[in-house]
């Protein structure tokens, strides 16, 4: 991408999405080769195109629509060799980014209020707390987009105002598994209702939160989803990659990192994503610290054939020890978005050969990175991988040797 000197051109996207001029001031909804006019509206340049969504620069959901192909893959690279350099580190080897294709996102969390007359679902607006009445959306998999509108329906119809409800979506092996919080119902025929919804929209699950926890109203049956040809159940609330295509990447450089590794933990194992990908010829180790996420994981691996221990474990207050790692031929670990911190202190003084770190936040990677590369290890290769596409949401495998 070749970019003009001037001080009025946009030479880059910053991490928040923001447009930057080469003097270093920030432009909402701009791309590279964009140019300031004197009056400070904006040129379109080669790498701006017509963003395909209606809602965009109303609905929170999207903040980079208006980048093309080239630009938007240069942003997903920039977002982790930025804040490696951050760091003072370079992979060796920086792959060319994986970006997930539009309508393939399984999973995404709407809000629903009625305000006077009117009734609103959808996503929250970009910056606020208004809600972008949704009538188009070119990420999710169409099978949620098209509960939109008749779930629209029944929820105007509840007799419930006092708070926003807030409605998880998440497409899984049976269909729509629908979660809706904070609403109570008050009766039988609400009660009734409910179901009645659910099977005349063919959901997989209905379930509602009253504030004391998912409470199941329609399951025809058990609900599940399939990882690496594993089906495994899946809890109310449960961690899923966002895509199918984004986890295939994952799962891929992951292989790749550990090899043929003989004994493998896998930390914040989560339902199994890496645990079940893994060979059946390999001993694997999986802590997880949510009770539900590990009971369904150990349930499949007890139909695996794969030799599996999974362990109920909080990896922050009780990280593995270096003794404790120093059985492992590899370790996987795929945090939140805060990282690993106590964790990592703990590999950065282990012998474990090889380390797969996936992580969807940039910055707090690459902080860890830098402990584990003054311990040592030497950061060989990282995979970035766009599944949240038009966002600033990066995420990265890794590979780490010592």
């Amino acid at each position: 991408m070749n970019l003009a000197p001037d001080a009025d051109t946009i030479i880059r996207i910053a991490a928040k999405g923001d447009g930057v001029t080469a003097d270093g001031r920030h432009i909402a909804f701009s791309a590279p080769l964009d140019r300031l006019n004197d009056q400070g509206g904006l040129i379109k340049g080669p790498h701006h195109i017509e963003p395909p969504c209606r809602h965009f620069q109303e609905c929170g959901g999207c903040s980079l629509q208006q980048l093309d192909d080239i630009s938007y893959a240069q942003f997903v690279t920039d977002r982790v060799s930025y804040a490696l350099e951050g760091q003072g580190l370079e992979a060796v080897i920086l792959h060319p980014p994986q970006i997930s294709n539009p309508k393939s996102r399984i999973r995404a969390s709407l809000r629903a209020t009625k305000l006077g007359g009117q009734f609103k679902l959808g996503f929250s607006g970009a910056g606020s707390h208004r809600i972008i009445d949704l009538q188009q959306c070119d990420v999710l998999r169409p099978e949620l987009f098209d509960i939109i509108a008749p779930l629209r329906k029944f929820l105007k119809s509840l007799d419930r105002r006092k708070h926003d409800m807030n409605i998880e979506m998440t497409l899984a092996d049976q269909g729509v598994d629908l979660l809706i919080t904070n609403y109570e119902p008050e009766n039988l025929e609400q009660r009734e209702s409910l179901s009645a919804f659910a099977e005349a929209a063919g959901l997989a699950r209905l379930s509602i939160d009253s504030g004391y926890g998912p409470e199941t109203q329609w399951e025809p049956a058990p609900v599940t989803v399939t990882l690496s040809d594993t089906v495994v159940s899946l809890p109310h609330g449960s961690f899923l990659q966002p895509t199918h295509d984004g986890r295939d990447r994952l799962v891929a450089a992951m292989l790749k990192t550990i090899g043929d590794a003989k004994l493998v933990a896998d930390l914040f194992a989560g339902l199994g994503t890496f645990t079940l990908a893994l060979g059946q010829d390999q001993k694997v180790y999986a802590a997880e610290g949510s009770r539900d996420a590990l009971g369904a994981l150990k349930m499949a691996a007890n139909h695996s054939p794969r030799q599996i221990f999974c362990e109920h474990r909080d990896l922050y207050r009780r990280p593995l020890s270096p003794e404790e790692l120093n059985r492992f031929g590899a370790v996987i670990l795929d945090p939140p978005r805060a990282g690993a911190r106590d964790q990592i202190i703990q590999l950065a003084q282990s012998d474990v050969p090889k380390i797969c770190y996936i992580s969807c936040n940039p910055a707090s990677f690459a902080r860890d990175a830098k402990q584990l590369c003054e311990a040592g290890y030497t950061l060989e290769q990282v995979w970035p991988v766009g599944q949240f596409l038009w966002s600033t949401h990066v995420e990265i495998v890794s590979s780490f040797s010592k």
